[in-house]
């Protein structure tokens, strides 16, 4: 099973930027669809942003479309979340998955789709 590993996280006041990264090991990542998640106390994880094993197609829920960006570096083994104009509705847990994909070039975004979590990342916008 892979290993994931979130980084990036922080304290960012409205309208910044972050970028999170997620480290895989373990496995070969293109063969992964991944997804970043967040979290807020008493809520359920939201798929944020979703990506196919080679990148081909991506998916983001309508609150980030524009906001946010994600992509990865299967060479490096690493996916990233660009996230822009932050507001502090985006105050979260983020969290990246991995869903084993080998003959899939689909993204997933639903929590049962994927069987591998990282620890998650903090993320908080200050107003």
């Amino acid at each position: 099973q892979v290993q994931l590993v979130e980084s990036g996280g922080g304290l960012v006041q409205a309208g910044g930027s972050l970028r999170l990264s997620c480290a895989a090991s373990g496995r070969t990542l293109s063969n992964y669809a991944m997804g970043w998640f967040r979290q807020t106390p008493g809520n359920a994880r939201e798929c944020v942003a979703a990506i196919s094993r080679r990148g081909g197609v991506t998916y983001y829920t309508d609150s980030v479309k524009g906001r946010f960006a994600i992509s990865r570096d299967n060479a490096k083994n690493t996916v990233y979340l660009q996230m822009n104009s932050l507001n502090p509705e985006d105050t979260a847990i983020y969290y990246c998955a991995a869903r084993y994909a080998p003959y899939s070039d689909n993204y997933y975004y639903t929590e049962e789709d994927f069987a591998s979590w990282g620890q998650g990342t903090q993320v908080t916008v200050s107003s």
